[in-house]
C-alpha cells in the first residue's frame, strides 16, 4: 500500500484548500470503495473455494434498453493510445509530441505505486493537460516542451481496489479518489482543451461502475463544472467485468465514450480465477497467439456491444517493443505489431495501444478511418462462453517457467528502483506481466500431479517446489553474474530482495499486490 511521508500534513503540503475538497470527498466514498473492495476478495474467495465463476447476469434495461453513448468530436479519433508512465517528464513530453492521436498518463500499472513517483506524475500531468511541461534534452542541451496538437490526453487513476495511506490521520482512503481530487483540484475548466478525461483500470461490476459515475459527478459539482465534464474510458481487464460490459456502460453513460480490452491484466484475472481448474493451465505466455480463443471471443462481444451503444472499442498493448540498436528485434516487433493491429481492425475495434513513438505510425495505419462504429461484426453471439480452456494452444516447458522467474526477479527489481513498468528482452513488463508470470508459475505448482510439462529435450518433468526454487537460484546466479554490464539497477543485494518478494508472493495465497 502506498503510504504518505510519516510527516507529511494534507493541510500544510498540498495545494491550498485541497484538505476541505478531499475530506468532504473521503468521508461519502470511501466508505463504498472499502465495501466495494472486500467484496472483489469474497467474490473470489468463492471461485476458489465453490467454483462460484462468473456468469452473464439477466436482462435488464441496460442490455433491451433503446439508450445509446455519444462519442464527442475531440475523441472521435482514436486509432492509437500511446500509453507511460506519468512520473517520467522525458517520456510524456514525447509521447505527446509523437502524433498519436490520443495519449495516456498513467499513475498505475506502469508506474511504482510510491509516494514520490505519485507526486511527480499528478505534477507532470497537471502541466501536460495546461501545455506547460518540458523536459531537459541533455544531449542537445535545450529544453523541450509539448508542440501543439489535437492529442486527447487521458489519466489513468489507480483502481478502486487500492488504497492510500497516510493522507487522512488513522484512515486510508480511496487511491482512485485521491488521484482524482489530486489532479483537478486546481485545474480550470478554461484551460483544457477538452473535458478532463480519465482512464479506468480494474474494474469488475457495474456496481463499480455506479461508484465511479457517482464521484464524477460529485467533484464536477465541487468545481462547479458541467455534471458531464469529466469524461472517461474503461479497461475490461478483469474476468468478471467480461461479464458485465453492456450493464457498466449503462451506468456511466453519461460519462463513458469507450471501452478497452486490457489483455494481458485479462490474462492474469483469467488465471486467477480458474486457478484451481486443472484444465485451466496457462502455456508459456510467448506462445500464445494474439487470436486465442479467450481473446477473440472477448473481441468480438466487446466490439459488438460498444457498436451497438455507440461506444469506441479500443484493443490491447503489443507487449514486444522495437529497437534503434538492434535491428533483427525492431523489424520482428513491428512486423508483430502490424500483425496485432490489423486483427484487431480486422474485428473492427476502433484503435488500440501502444507504448513507443516508432509504433504509432504503423499501428495508425491498420485501421482504415478514425474510427469504425457504424461496423458490426455478423453472428455474434449474445452470451458467448469466455473462457475456453487453452487446450492445443502454445507449449508449456521448463523453458516457460525459467523465463518467467526470471522476468518476476527482475521486474521486481526494478520497482524496488521506482520502476513500474521495464523493458526486458525486448518486451515491456509492467505489474499485469509480472502479475502473469508470478500466476502461472503458482497453477503450475499447483496442478504438478496433472501437468505434462517437458524439459528442453522433451523429457517429462515434474513441476514441484523444487523445480522453481532451482529456477529461482540458477536466475540469480546468471543475473549477478551480468552485474554491471546488464541492464538492471543496483546489486546482488537487491536482485536477492527482488527474488525474495517475488517467490512470496507466489507462495502465500498467489497475491497480487500493486
Amino acid at each position: 500500500m502506498n503510504h504518505a511521508p510519516a510527516d507529511f500534513d494534507m493541510t500544510r503540503d498540498l495545494a491550498p484548500g485541497f484538505a476541505d475538497f478531499y475530506r468532504a470527498l473521503h468521508a461519502v466514498f470511501t466508505p463504498r470503495q472499502q465495501a466495494l473492495a472486500t467484496a472483489r476478495i469474497a467474490r473470489l474467495r468463492r471461485a476458489h473455494e465453490h467454483g462460484e465463476l462468473p456468469d452473464h447476469l439477466p436482462p435488464s434495461q441496460a442490455t433491451t434498453g433503446a439508450w445509446r453513448i455519444t462519442v464527442p468530436e475531440w475523441c472521435r479519433d482514436q486509432r492509437n493510445q500511446m500509453t507511460g508512465p506519468a512520473d517520467d517528464a522525458e517520456l510524456v513530453v514525447k509521447m505527446l509530441n509523437s502524433g498519436a492521436p490520443g495519449v495516456m498518463l498513467d499513475l498505475e500499472d506502469s508506474m511504482a505505486n510510491a509516494w514520490p513517483n505519485l507526486m511527480r506524475g499528478v505534477a507532470n500531468i497537471q502541466a501536460a493537460l495546461t501545455g506547460t511541461l518540458t523536459y531537459h534534452d541533455a544531449k542537445r542541451d535545450r529544453t523541450v516542451g509539448i508542440t501543439t496538437s489535437q492529442v486527447a490526453i487521458w489519466s489513468r487513476v489507480r483502481g478502486l481496489h487500492l488504497s492510500q495511506a497516510g493522507v487522512i490521520p488513522g484512515e486510508v482512503t480511496s487511491a482512485s479518489l485521491f488521484d482524482l481530487a489530486l489532479l483537478v483540484h486546481t485545474l480550470e475548466a478554461a484551460s483544457l482543451k477538452h473535458p478532463f478525461a480519465v482512464y479506468i483500470p480494474k474494474s469488475e461490476s457495474a456496481e463499480e461502475a455506479r461508484w465511479w459515475a457517482d464521484v464524477f459527478k460529485a467533484i464536477a459539482a465541487a468545481k462547479g463544472w458541467p455534471s458531464d465534464f469529466i469524461r472517461c474510458m474503461a479497461l475490461v481487464e478483469s474476468h468478471p467485468l467480461a461479464y458485465q460490459m453492456e450493464e457498466f456502460l449503462h451506468e456511466l453513460r453519461d460519462h463513458i465514450v469507450g471501452l478497452n480490452l486490457g489483455r494481458w491484466d485479462y490474462m492474469a484475472s483469467l488465471i486467477h480465477w480458474n486457478l484451481r481448474d486443472p484444465h485451466w493451465v496457462l502455456p508459456d505466455r510467448n506462445t500464445i497467439p494474439h487470436d486465442v480463443p479467450f481473446f477473440q471471443r472477448l473481441r468480438h462481444l466487446l466490439v459488438d456491444i460498444c457498436h451497438r451503444r455507440g461506444a469506441l472499442a479500443i484493443g490491447g498493448m503489443t507487449a514486444l517493443y522495437p529497437s534503434r540498436t538492434d535491428a533483427e528485434l525492431n523489424a520482428r516487433a513491428l512486423a508483430t505489431l502490424e500483425k496485432d493491429k490489423r486483427n484487431e481492425a480486422a474485428c473492427f475495434m476502433d484503435g488500440a495501444w501502444t507504448g513507443h513513438p516508432d509504433q504509432n505510425a504503423i499501428a495508425v495505419a491498420q485501421f482504415p478511418e478514425p474510427n469504425q462504429l457504424h461496423a458490426r461484426l455478423p453472428d455474434v453471439e449474445r452470451y458467448p462462453d469466455l473462457r475456453p480452456a487453452p487446450i492445443g494452444v502454445g507449449s508449456i516447458t521448463l523453458g516457460g517457467t525459467r523465463a518467467a522467474v526470471r522476468t518476476v526477479i527482475r521486474y521486481r527489481n526494478g520497482v524496488l528502483h521506482g520502476r513500474g513498468a521495464s523493458l526486458l528482452d525486448g518486451y515491456m513488463e509492467d505489474l499485469a506481466t509480472d502479475r502473469i508470470y508470478r500466476l502461472m508459475i503458482a497453477q503450475r505448482l499447483l496442478h504438478r500431479d496433472h501437468l505434462a510439462i517437458v524439459d528442453g529435450d522433451g523429457h517429462p518433468m515434474v513441476h514441484d517446489d523444487a523445480l522453481v526454487a532451482r529456477g529461482f537460484d540458477e536466475a540469480l546466479t546468471m543475473l549477478v553474474a551480468e552485474l554491471p554490464i546488464g541492464r538492471d539497477p543496483g546489486d546482488e543485494d537487491t536482485l536477492h530482495e527482488a527474488a525474495r518478494q517475488s517467490r512470496l508472493m507466489i507462495e502465500n495465497g498467489f497475491c497480487d499486490p500493486i
